[in-house]
């Protein structure tokens, strides 16, 4: 009794000692970039606002593209409690599907410039790719762990180990060499922002982050699949009690989010290109997002994207140069923050 009452107190001490911390973190880093900013490749944001402006956008606009890629993995790990360390290979697969689809559309290999690209040569890759990646995401569900549901070491391995087969697979069929998926010339623009110019089509990748988000969040929560979704997470027995296929609708909702894997991966395709090894850090990614904004909540997908693209973007530019290469570290850090504060992320809770 008296060792609980001491470790509960120990707790106690670290959350408040968490809370005090972060805030004086975040207030220190603000004040460095608005006025101090001594030794970095960026002016602070009082003197030039074009290049904060940027940052931010960037920043933003990542986090969109994060959050579509770890939609996808909280509604398969988080909210099903499946372990799917496939779903870095489902997002790659997408990607490169779409790149060879849109050079058939265009009818050309390489080369290929925006005003060559149509909104539907773009947007039809995207929903083929996705299809085949939600395809063999539900495949690899209903094969391999629909039967070891609660085993998340079992899952684990079996995932890594069909992820491996997949990288060899794509590695044979699409090269070791990085490709691009080409933005459609109607979003592929520039617009100036306080003197700084800046690519529509990163507005573009917000955009749909946006239309996925919204989607989702309706879909979960304001519909009867959503309810049932969710109502089978916490209390599986009884919704089967009810007469619920709960096996269908976790095959739709393991549909959903290998979908939006492959969304993801086509819009990482456009954005940075697809190669040969790009899905283990997207998974990671996911990861990062996922445990920071707590296992199975929209929500926390939305806050840990935000708060994981801003690090990621103000951390190099912002840094002194001497120190840029610690940049990565941040979003770590930053990881280990919240966690100090919200031992199950902004807005999880125990599952």
């Amino acid at each position: 009794m008296v060792g609980t009452a001491v470790q509960s107190a120990r707790r106690d001490i670290m959350r408040r000692f968490g809370a005090l911390v972060v805030p004086v973190i975040s207030l220190a880093a603000l004040v460095w970039v608005l006025f101090l900013a001594r030794g970095t490749t960026a002016q602070p944001a009082v003197r030039d606002p074009g290049e904060f402006a940027v940052t931010l956008l960037d920043g933003v606009t990542f986090a969109g593209l994060l959050f579509v890629v770890a939609s996808g993995f909280t509604l398969i790990f988080g909210l099903m409690r499946t372990v799917n360390m496939a779903h870095g290979s489902l997002f790659l697969l997408a990607g490169f599907t779409a790149i060879a689809l849109q050079q058939k559309m265009v009818g050309k290999t390489t080369n290929i410039a925006p005003e060559d690209v149509t909104l539907m040569s773009w947007i039809v890759p995207l929903i083929v790719a996705a299809a085949l990646a939600a395809l063999l995401g539900v495949l690899l569900q209903q094969v391999f762990l629909r039967w070891n549901q609660g085993q998340e070491l079992r899952q684990a391995l079996i995932t890594i180990a069909i992820s491996v087969v997949l990288a060899d697979q794509m590695l044979r069929q699409f090269g070791g060499l990085a490709k691009t998926m080409v933005w459609p010339g109607a979003v592929s623009h520039f617009i100036e922002i306080f003197g700084q110019r800046y690519a529509t089509s990163r507005l573009f990748m917000l955009a749909v982050a946006v239309v996925v988000g919204v989607a989702l969040w309706l879909w979960l929560t304001k519909t009867r699949m959503g309810m049932v979704i969710r109502a089978g997470v916490d209390d599986e027995p009884m919704v089967r009690a009810l007469g619920i296929n709960v096996t269908l609708i976790f095959a739709v909702t393991f549909f959903v989010g290998a979908f939006l894997a492959g969304v993801g991966g086509v819009m990482g395709a456009s954005f940075a290109g697809a190669a040969t090894g790009s899905d283990g850090a997207w998974l990671l990614n996911s990861l990062v997002v996922v445990i920071i904004g707590g296992l199975g909540s929209i929500k926390g997908a939305v806050a840990g994207s935000l708060l994981y693209g801003l690090v990621s973007a103000f951390a190099p530019v912002y840094l002194p140069t001497q120190y840029t290469f610690y940049a990565v570290i941040f979003s770590f850090v930053l990881l280990a923050l919240v966690l100090a504060v919200r031992p199950y992320g902004l807005f999880g809770r125990p599952a």
